[in-house]
């Protein structure tokens, strides 16, 4: 009987979802065209800022399925990237007379500016700006600070390059005849 009452509510549900016009994010639009086709158009030329912006960039190429050749691509997505790294805790210590004062706590932060340009028209389609902040600990040796830092490089670029997915996602979705 409860599997009846669950299998109906499920059902309900469902019917609902429809009638409302929900439609998943990533899949077919309305030009018949899924997302994932549409990301594989899309060329991500090499990203500057060192370390963040090849991490970045490699993370965009997995998320997107996207090309690292602008052979064939109908889309450019071009960013622009900046980092900040703040420290946000300090310690006091008081040596004899002298007091120290040491950062043990800093906030990375990864800026990334983008555009996603239609190769044909070199029209811009979509631009913003999206921002993410990681933060790591200090520690006695200087190699694990470093490697906390690339860390904490490597956590927004990833969180970059899932929000920019989303963000052209939903473009895509609301400007379907835009989808090649």
């Amino acid at each position: 009987m409860m599997r009846l009452i669950a299998f109906a509510a499920f059902g309900a549900a469902a019917l609902l979802l429809a009638a409302c016009g929900f439609h998943p994010l990533y899949g077919t639009m309305s030009n018949g065209k899924s997302a994932g086709t549409t990301f594989a158009a899309i060329y991500v030329p090499p990203i500057e800022l060192e370390r963040a912006g090849y991490e970045l960039r490699n993370d965009l190429l997995d998320d997107l399925q996207a090309r690292s050749t602008p052979a064939g691509a109908d889309y450019d997505l071009t960013i622009a990237l900046r980092d900040r790294n703040q420290s946000i805790a300090i310690t006091n210590n008081q040596v004899g007379n002298l007091k120290e004062v040491e950062i043990t706590r800093w906030n990375y932060t990864l800026i990334a500016n983008y555009e996603l340009v239609d190769r044909k028209t070199r029209k811009v389609l979509s631009k913003g700006q999206v921002t993410s902040l990681s933060g790591y600990d200090v520690v006695q040796s200087p190699y694990a600070t470093e490697v906390a830092l690339r860390n904490a490089q490597a956590s927004t670029a990833e969180d970059v390059s899932q929000q920019l997915r989303l963000r052209l996602a939903v473009y895509f979705n609301q400007h379907p005849a835009a989808a090649r």
